[in-house]
């Protein structure tokens, strides 16, 4: 029975793919920052939780050598725990910036690190890390999040060339927009009362990206697209989920940056 190592299993993409890979028969590592509050995922025997914060490094060796020691071994790592900054960059104050590059960067990096001894120990593994279309694509007033998405992809698609001499293959799961709480936990807004100058454009893209997402696919769908992926034993780099994310990816590749530009200036004028 193969094992699968989730980050950020309490909610969302994490959680859905935690229950859909328990019942597809594998062993779930499921780990979050308060794993006593989660109720559900522990009715699956072949799910057990596991304290792992991404900002803090300790959590991360302890939840690594828990799981190996339950499981004896992790055949797929899953670097999903991250979060989205919304909000004008000039009202980002140094504590917002370095969070959300600490959690969706470095916190991954650190994840990998943990792993990559076991791995190689193996000569075997699979590394898939959740971007999104915005590690290819950017939509307004969202720079940090798009900076630590293309951030991720940039590391783990140089990180595949030398993890292949290991026998240790990188997938990248780049999804669209999933039906969440735009609101809730997986987003962070800040925002500058004194810069009067953005007001009103700040507002109106609000209430746009808040339509935006309420057109998503439910995390169920992406929990089957990761499945799909993990057992898929070719080379494949790039797994887009999503109509929109296929879409506004195609946009670009196909019209360039500069026409890509111009027509989400248009759709969000």
């Amino acid at each position: 029975m193969k094992t699968i190592f989730i980050t950020g299993a309490s909610s969302g993409i994490g959680k859905a793919t935690a229950v859909y890979f328990a019942e597809k028969g594998w062993n779930v590592a499921a780990t979050m920052r308060s794993p006593e509050k989660e109720e559900e995922l522990q009715k699956y025997p072949s799910i057990k939780l596991f304290c792992l914060d991404v900002e803090k490094k300790e959590t991360i060796t302890q939840a690594v050598q828990d799981a190996l020691l339950k499981f004896g071994t992790i055949d797929v790592l899953l670097n999903n725990a991250g979060y989205g900054s919304t909000g004008i960059f000039e009202a980002a104050d140094d504590r917002e910036i370095r969070r959300q590059f600490d959690v969706n960067v470095f916190g991954l990096m650190d994840v990998t690190k943990a792993l990559l001894p076991h791995f190689r120990s193996q000569q075997d593994g699979l590394i898939m890390n959740v971007t999104s279309a915005g590690g290819r694509v950017v939509l307004p007033i969202t720079s940090l999040y798009h900076a630590t998405k293309f951030a991720v992809e940039g590391f783990t698609e140089s990180l595949a060339f030398e993890l292949n001499s290991q026998g240790i293959r990188v997938k990248l799961i780049e999804p669209g927009v999933v039906l969440t709480d735009f609101s809730g936990r997986s987003m962070a807004f800040f925002e500058d009362d004194s810069l009067e100058d953005y007001k009103t454009y700040s507002r109106d893209l609000l209430q746009k990206m808040k339509q935006l997402s309420s057109g998503g696919f439910p995390p169920e769908i992406a929990a089957q697209e990761i499945y799909q992926a993990a057992i898929d034993e070719s080379n494949q780099l790039r797994y887009v989920i999503g109509e929109d994310a296929e879409e506004f990816i195609a946009l670009k590749e196909r019209e360039g940056a500069e026409a890509y530009f111009q027509k989400v200036q248009q759709m969000f004028s």
